[in-house]
């Protein structure tokens, strides 16, 4: 992997959604996987990329719901490219940049304002509903969910477990607390918080769901919700984000074993 600074990431124009777009499907050639373009937003093309070997429980990794998170977004690349032809025989599934026109104008929602992390449900948003038909029949063993946090004080993760005697979440925060610190605070987002982990063990019959929750409903083994704070150093964000991300792939490949 790449030592990143400010620098870099200038020069990777994180907010480029051409560029970012160009990196990706390099990324899918070199790792031979599939590219699908589930839906065309007003910013640029939703990619999902697929395993050639995709099944139906495949490792699941997202980022870019929200425009304004870019360090997710490239953390996840970064990540990527420096493992291509290690992905070749994988199973994954990847969305790398869901809110293409959220990262083009750097704003939370999509180009219609909306908050896309409360419509993996919908059945009108013409986005959701793509991706819905592009997830159908996945049940994937761990589904990541990349964030960033104005509001945190470090790292976090809600984690949702199929099986309660699994927790990944304490691990993986240990594993990237060496760059940034866990958020410390006992209430996190309204949810009580142990050392940076929520743990949710029941799911509210609700609407407007967010895309963890959505996962879950729809068969996920474990997902996680990873949050880093966003008003911490981008290049420092971004080498998180990559760090977890490659966790959970090595935690899946262990499990395979």
């Amino acid at each position: 992997m790449p030592e990143l600074d400010n620098a870099w990431l200038r020069r990777h124009r994180a907010h480029d959604v051409v560029e970012i777009t160009r990196r990706w499907k390099a990324v899918a050639r070199r790792a031979l996987m599939r590219v699908e373009t589930i839906h065309p937003t007003a910013g640029g093309p939703v990619l999902f990329l697929k395993s050639r070997r995709m099944t139906d429980r495949p490792v699941y990794f997202c980022a870019g719901v929200h425009g304004d998170e870019p360090a997710a977004v490239q953390g996840l690349l970064v990540w990527a490219e420096a493992r291509a032809e290690e992905l070749r025989d994988a199973d994954l599934a990847i969305f790398p940049l869901f809110n293409p026109a959220g990262i083009l104008l750097n704003t939370r929602g999509d180009e219609g304002g909306h908050d896309l992390n409360r419509l993996f449900d919908s059945v009108t948003h013409p986005h959701m509903m793509a991706w819905q038909e592009a997830v159908r029949g996945l049940r994937p063993r761990y589904a990541v969910c990349l964030h960033e946090d104005y509001d945190a004080q470090g790292l976090y993760c809600y984690e949702l477990n199929r099986d309660p005697q699994i927790r990944l979440a304490d691990g993986l925060l240990e594993r990237c607390s060496c760059m940034i610190p866990r958020d410390t605070r006992k209430v996190i987002e309204g949810r009580r918080a142990a050392n940076g982990v929520i743990q949710r063990r029941r799911i509210a019959m609700i609407a407007n769901l967010p895309e963890a929750v959505a996962l879950y409903r729809a068969g996920a083994g474990s997902t996680l919700t990873f949050e880093t704070p966003s008003e911490f150093d981008f290049a420092l964000r971004t080498r998180v984000h990559a760090q977890f991300v490659q966790r959970v792939w090595e935690i899946s490949k262990e499990a395979e074993t």
